[in-house]
């Protein structure tokens, strides 16, 4: 049985979405269509994001009309679900740091620094590696990029294959870490434990009762950072192909 909490929701489901490229447009803001549908549906069933972004970045991106982003969702997982909030209210927490421990950290970001910088590709912009609670996120073209740069990196990337060439090394080098290597979103891979990928949010949904999970999100290839949670057997897994997509499959499935 649903907990009490979500028991006045006529459907007894959960549904938990990806934020770039399934909620929004890569690092945009939520429209005002998206936000209102997300609204209307919130009286039918409970609903969560799950992203790999820093809380910050994601709160952002799916704010609406100067709310607190955990007012408009039930479940709010940020960094995987390492950062993550109930009805507006926080749970336990987890660090990156604390399970690699400095030294082994600072091996893993000197080796990587050194490779973005033999690293050819056509533009280099700034922050290349960003340090996160729960994870790191590598970029070879560097988070200050902008957007068209952002769509012109992702065209290189899927003909020269920089990011998987770059997490292969990393795989190989660092084996006995413990660490996932997991691309996602347009410029960037993330890093963090193994099972601390996006099924990690999972932990704190699945004891609630409900009938079905549903998982949205567009990187849901083996290697994608959607891959983990869109296969587990505990989620109904949809791949959608951007916000316009989730719009659709979302009025067909549940209007």
């Amino acid at each position: 049985m649903v907990s009490q909490d979500f028991a006045d929701r006529p459907i007894k489901k959960l549904l938990l979405f990806d934020v770039d490229e399934t909620l929004t447009l890569a690092r945009q803001k939520v429209s005002a269509e998206m936000a209102a549908l997300l609204k209307e549906l919130r009286k039918k069933v409970a609903i969560g994001f799950v992203g790999g972004s820093d809380f910050v970045k994601i709160s952002e991106q799916l704010s609406v009309s100067g709310n607190s982003v955990v007012e408009d969702y039930d479940f709010a997982f940020a960094e995987n679900g390492l950062t993550a909030y109930r009805l507006g209210k926080p749970l336990e927490s987890q660090s990156f740091i604390k399970f690699v421990g400095e030294e082994r950290y600072k091996k893993l970001v000197n080796f990587i620094l050194h490779y973005l910088a033999d690293i050819e590709i056509p533009i280099k912009r700034g922050t290349f590696v960003e340090f996160r609670n729960g994870m790191i996120n590598v970029s070879p073209i560097g988070r200050n990029a902008t957007i068209q740069e952002r769509y012109d990196f992702l065209a290189y990337d899927k003909i020269h294959g920089v990011r998987a060439a770059f997490v292969k090394v990393l795989q190989d080098k660092f084996a006995d870490y413990g660490l996932t290597f997991s691309i996602g979103g347009q410029i960037s891979f993330d890093i963090f434990p193994n099972g601390w990928d996006k099924t990690y949010a999972l932990r704190h949904v699945e004891n609630e009762g409900f009938e079905e999970i549903h998982f949205f999100g567009d990187k849901t290839f083996k290697g994608g950072n959607d891959y983990e949670i869109f296969a587990d057997p505990r989620t109904v897994g949809h791949s959608v192909e951007g916000p316009a997509d989730t719009a659709r499959v979302l009025r067909e499935l549940f209007f």
